[in-house]
């Protein structure tokens, strides 16, 4: 495997943080854009219970609150953390999200806590205010930019087998082309593309890549099922 990651993610864990996640979690719906946003949650929880005056309110899920994932590992990070009346789309990016029964309209005053970070597409919070929505905003976990490593770079450029790039994200796949060496980015556009959806999938055409298909979902074993077909097919 070939790790190519154009940044680093790190919790928030500034008391500033810990104030707007309080208020987001006190929210009648509650969304959770990443598995990093969960890994954050955890991480901020676990700082505040070492604190001498606690931010967060506790149980984090409040009787009548629901909780919404963008996806099924999102969701899979919740339940693990307690976090048990979690829904999330057969679609899962932020228009399958958006899409969900509850998530399509607001009475005047109804709030929406939403887990994220800086950055990303944009889509889920102005779509959230425009159904009218009192959106409360915690970015708890921080996308660090970090130069690629250059013993995989040398490791794609050598490579001989076929390659398969898994594309779970538009940014990173931009930051990664922008990194590379004009021989390395060549051998990667030379790679089949599974994509998590098909904008993502139409995003890999644009970049030149010419053998793209769409995953069946987001997570590593949809991304990663074309290896399997491959092996099962092999002589």
């Amino acid at each position: 495997m070939i790790e190519l990651s154009p940044w680093s993610i790190r919790s928030d864990n500034r008391a500033v943080t810990r104030a707007a996640l309080a208020e987001a979690l006190r929210a009648t719906r509650i969304v959770v854009t990443s598995p990093n946003a969960v890994r954050a949650l955890r991480d901020l929880c676990a700082a505040d219970a070492r604190e001498a005056v606690p931010a967060l309110p506790q149980p984090l899920q409040r009787a009548g609150q629901v909780w919404y994932a963008v996806g099924a590992g999102s969701a899979q990070a919740l339940a693990d953390f307690g976090i048990v009346d979690v829904r999330w789309p057969e679609r899962m990016d932020s228009e399958g999200l958006l899409a969900l029964p509850g998530l399509e309209r607001f009475d005047a005053g109804e709030s929406v806590g939403l887990l994220t970070a800086p950055g990303g597409r944009g889509v889920i919070a102005p779509t959230l205010t425009t159904r009218g929505a009192q959106v409360r905003r915690a970015d708890i976990y921080q996308r660090e930019p970090a130069p690629l490593d250059r013993f995989m770079i040398a490791r794609l450029t050598a490579a001989h087998a076929p390659l398969l790039l898994a594309l779970s994200s538009g940014e990173a796949l931009q930051r990664v082309l922008e990194q590379l060496p004009a021989q390395a980015a060549a051998r990667l556009r030379q790679a089949r593309v599974s994509a998590a959806s098909e904008r993502l999938a139409q995003l890999a055409r644009e970049a030149g890549f010419g053998e793209v298909e769409v995953a069946a979902g987001p997570g590593a074993r949809e991304l990663l099922a074309p290896l399997a077909g491959d092996e099962n097919g092999a002589d």
